[in-house]
């Protein structure tokens, strides 16, 4: 019976699948087993290194592209080395202070701005595609509702938050409802909502009043049913502000014109990715997506390296960095980090 090969760790073969790792990511090449010799540091001769690259790669951790003698990485190989190998190397500390200029700079005003302002730095300090969700509102007090009813059986709700934003939701209702109707449906909602966040009268109006429908009466009944409709809306994902898009054009994996048409469509649409930063929002700390892990056949060649982003001690949105798979990680997940991290001070001083 034969033995099966060890999975990397501290030993040789970890040893081996970091150097083959780190010397792809330099030049792109596949890696040999005579540069490996020369590159792990181990004082093992090409037969034996030859060997144990045979071990990885019945592993699943490398591939041989073409009938060369050469290895790559696969995305099973890059996700053992992010999470095992990997050695962070935080940026230098002109880079550092170029950051924190960027971020709290006369030009970053308001909320977008910041936003703009790290999603350019990311970009900049990376090479590569830099992006940022918008910060969400922390807080969305819930000050008036109104509903008007329309032909149709549709209903015209308003809602006011936060004392000056004005909201006008159009819902279709299963029937027509008259307007005396909605005056005391929008009176019972006021009374008993006003001045609460409107996510937790969301979660009220969903949870708590559906569970009470039998008992309640009409009044009640049709509040809830409007109300539900035009709180649904509410849920409405965030947008993302992306720099640096065609720096992936610079990168061999990512040059195929057909790839990159579908990769820069994925951007403009921005559903694929905006549900990666989903993903990441509710996470803690950096996150990495490689290649086939994002879900999405567009982002098979490319990684996201994302970190949820606070203000005032909320988690307000995403950032991160999109690239090929073959990207120096040791370098962009420090710069991820220490970005998210900035740009929650920049929003809390006031930016």
């Amino acid at each position: 019976m034969t033995e099966e090969p060890s999975i990397p760790g501290s030993d040789r073969s970890g040893q081996i699948l970091r150097a083959l790792v780190a010397q792809y990511i330099r030049d792109g090449q596949p890696v040999g087993s005579r540069t490996l010799a020369r590159a792990s540091g181990l004082r093992l001769s090409p037969a034996t290194i030859r060997n144990v690259m045979a071990d990885l790669e019945e592993l699943g951790f490398v591939a041989a592209p073409h009938t060369s003698a050469g290895r790559i990485p696969t995305a099973k190989g890059y996700r053992f080395f992010v999470d095992t190998l990997v050695k962070l190397h935080p940026p230098a500390d002109d880079e550092l202070a170029r950051l924190q200029d960027q971020l709290s700079g006369e030009g970053s005003v308001g909320a977008k701005g910041v936003a703009e302002a790290a999603s350019a730095a990311l970009s900049a300090l990376t090479q590569m595609a830099g992006l940022v969700t918008l910060p969400r509102q922390t807080q969305l007090t819930l000050r008036q509702l109104e509903f008007l009813p329309l032909s149709n059986n549709r209903v015209l709700a308003i809602l006011v938050i936060n004392d000056q934003e004005v909201q006008n939701r159009v819902v279709h209702m299963e029937r027509s409802y008259g307007e005396s109707e909605l005056r005391r449906a929008a009176n019972y909602l006021n009374e008993k909502f006003v001045g609460q966040d409107i996510r937790e009268v969301r979660r009220r109006v969903v949870e708590e009043l559906r569970a009470m429908r039998e008992s309640m009466n009409q009044l009640m009944v049709d509040a809830i049913a409007v109300a539900e409709r035009a709180l649904e809306q509410g849920e409405e994902r965030s947008e993302f502000v992306l720099s640096g898009e065609t720096r992936l054009m610079g990168f061999e994996e990512l040059s195929d014109l057909e790839k990159l048409r579908q990769l820069f469509d994925a951007f403009g649409a921005q559903r694929e990715i905006l549900s990666l930063l989903d993903r990441s929002i509710v996470a803690d700390g950096v996150q990495i997506f490689i290649g086939e892990e994002s879900g999405y056949s567009i982002l098979d060649d490319c990684s996201l390296v994302t970190a949820p982003y606070r203000a005032h001690d909320e988690i307000v949105g995403v950032l991160g960095v999109i690239g090929p798979t073959r990207m120096a990680y040791e370098r962009v997940i420090p710069i991820v980090d220490i970005t998210a991290r900035l740009l929650g001070s920049a929003l809390n001083s006031g930016q």
